[in-house]
């Protein structure tokens, strides 16, 4: 079966890689970095500041595919610095409602571009 996929003006690809493909009800969000789509560059500051642009992106790829943070089912979470979960977390929760997508958090050694977090999800798209 041939791939669909989306990709979002909002959000920076920086490999050979699709920002999100579908197959069946689900669509598999690649991983997004805290990069700003206006400069190209990574946000300045905190993980708190870096985990919100991460959403930002990844909700800008969720929009080209017409859904929303209510449709997302699984998050994973990659962190360089596992003392950051606490600021991630404070962050990650006013992203969603309950019920809350399930998740998973991971320490990393390192992230593309110096990232402090990477961020990947998993949404349902309602049957027609």
């Amino acid at each position: 079966m041939p791939r669909k996929s989306f990709t979002a003006k909002g959000a920076v690809a920086i490999g050979p890689y699709s920002h999100a493909v579908q197959t069946g009800n689900l669509l598999y969000l690649s991983g997004q970095t805290p990069i700003d789509p206006k400069t190209g560059k990574l946000v300045e500051g905190d993980i708190g500041a870096q985990t919100k642009q991460c959403f930002e992106n990844l909700f800008n790829v969720l929009a080209a595919a017409d859904l929303t943070p209510d449709h997302v089912i699984k998050v994973n979470v990659f962190l360089t610095n596992m003392q950051d979960f606490s600021e991630m977390n404070a962050v990650y929760q006013q992203q969603f409602t309950e019920p809350y997508p399930s998740r998973t958090t991971i320490g990393v050694a390192e992230l593309p571009l110096g990232a402090k977090v990477e961020i990947e999800m998993i949404a349902e798209i309602e049957k027609q």
